[in-house]
């Protein structure tokens, strides 16, 4: 069975890439993939010193990254780039993790702009020899179209609201597990 791991790098509570992140992950599923939810709010992962071995969580999380088939990595546009969670969980993974492995690309932006982001993060994924996928997504003004659900209440799932958002969110869910079988082969 094809296996994808998502990471979201966001540390918020009410996170709208973490709830964005779950809407394709769950479409990974629906396409017989097995999931893994990788919530660096979840998890202690101090920032990466090149001359510590084990840090924190650091090397459980290289494993499940490491026994991914496709990964969808999502991340909150902070100053026109990734969160520094994000980048302090990528300074931790390299080529032994991504090698042979799809990538599918998804930023929130509390306004208009993640184009930058998803740039870093494509150039970043493609320097440690993933396979990013041509299916990215961005998401405009991301609060008034992701719905987060109740962090501390496991009640209501996270949804999109926006029609064309939750499309091409479940894309990107489909898209990972489909390069991801052809990377397999």
């Amino acid at each position: 069975m094809t296996r994808i791991a998502a990471i979201s790098g966001s540390r918020r509570a009410e996170s709208t890439t973490r709830a964005a992140i779950r809407v394709a992950l769950d479409a990974a599923a629906d396409a017989n993939a097995e999931t893994d939810l990788i919530d660096l709010a979840a998890v202690d992962l101090p920032l990466y010193h090149p001359d510590e071995d084990a840090q924190g969580d650091s090397e459980a999380l290289r494993r499940r990254v490491r026994e991914a088939d496709g990964v969808i990595a999502g991340t909150p546009v902070y100053r026109g780039s990734y969160s520094s969670t994000f980048k302090s969980f990528h300074d931790f993974c390299g080529s032994e993790e991504y090698e042979r492995t799809a990538v599918g690309l998804l930023a929130t932006a509390g306004g208009g702009s993640y184009g930058g982001t998803l740039g870093h993060l494509r150039s970043t994924f493609r320097n440690v020899h993933a396979w990013t996928v041509p299916h990215e997504v961005g998401i405009r003004n991301a609060s008034s179209v992701v719905e987060t659900g109740d962090a501390g209440d496991p009640g209501p799932e996270p949804q999109i609201t926006d029609d064309d958002v939750r499309r091409r969110t479940e894309t990107l869910g489909r898209v990972v597990v489909e390069h991801a079988e052809r990377l397999r082969e």
